[in-house]
């Protein structure tokens, strides 16, 4: 696997927090997102990184909630693990995940089926992705 496209860690987990906090924040896709209640984990291999998400609960702020550990109290319903290169590519709407998962890009555990149901959810969020990195982050458009 090649180098990170990301500067860092850091980085990658300063991006990922804002693009999860718009989903969360999102008057449309946030509360479809918790009704959907699905929670995933994922992995990304060439970080060492785990992100653990979930629907929020009622005494939660948002919609989701997050956390970059394991050490979570929720099982998660599907898993993901792929390069942070990749999950970079994916919220800029370049990457299929069907064709990832069948590629290996992607190496799924758990309800794929359930993961693959929020998908349509999520792509409003493909052109906010891209703007954001457009504007801060120039070193991460694919």
């Amino acid at each position: 696997m090649g180098k990170s496209v990301f500067a860092s860690a850091d980085e990658f987990v300063e991006v990922m927090d804002r693009t999860f906090t718009m989903m969360s924040e999102d008057p449309d896709m946030g509360p479809k997102l918790r009704d959907a209640d699905v929670p995933q984990r994922f992995e990304f291999s060439d970080l060492d990184l785990v992100v653990n998400i979930r629907a929020a609960t009622e005494d939660e702020d948002g919609n989701l909630h997050w956390e970059w550990s394991d050490d979570v109290d929720w099982e998660p319903k599907v898993k993901m693990e792929m390069s942070s290169e990749t999950s970079n590519k994916y919220f800029q709407g370049k990457e299929n995940v069907a064709m990832a998962i069948a590629r290996r890009r992607i190496k799924t555990g758990g309800d794929v089926k359930a993961a693959l149901s929020l998908i349509p959810i999520t792509k409003p969020l493909y052109d906010r992705y891209r703007d954001m990195v457009t504007a801060e982050y120039p070193h991460l458009r694919v």
